[in-house]
């Protein structure tokens, strides 16, 4: 857990107040593999155009459905993406805020 992680957690224990959700990455590559360009648009879309189901998802981006699927099934584990009772595809957040730290390695 870094450092930003465990003052979230300290602060909700001490104060018993919601701190948001929170994906962490060990480096900014593993995001970037998770979060291609194209996962982006997949959420961008959603969030876009509501609750959806995965072919007009699909339709909606102009991408192949199979394709969408294997971005959907990532973005869906990742907690990104989430189901309704409807079994629709939505985003649960109106704010996706993505930072990392860069820093020069130690000599």
């Amino acid at each position: 857990m870094d450092a930003a992680s465990e003052a979230r957690a300290l602060r909700a224990l001490e104060t018993g107040t919601y701190q948001g959700e929170f994906i962490s990455y060990a480096t900014p590559a593993q995001l970037f593999a998770t979060f291609p360009p194209k996962r982006w648009e997949v959420v961008g879309m959603a969030q876009a155009i509501g609750p959806t189901s995965l072919r007009a998802l699909a339709r909606a981006l102009g991408r192949d459905v199979k394709r969408v699927h294997e971005d959907v099934a990532v973005l869906l584990a990742e907690g990104v993406l989430e189901r309704d009772d409807n079994r629709k595809l939505f985003v649960p957040y109106a704010t996706i805020h993505v930072s990392f730290d860069l820093m020069a390695k130690a000599a």
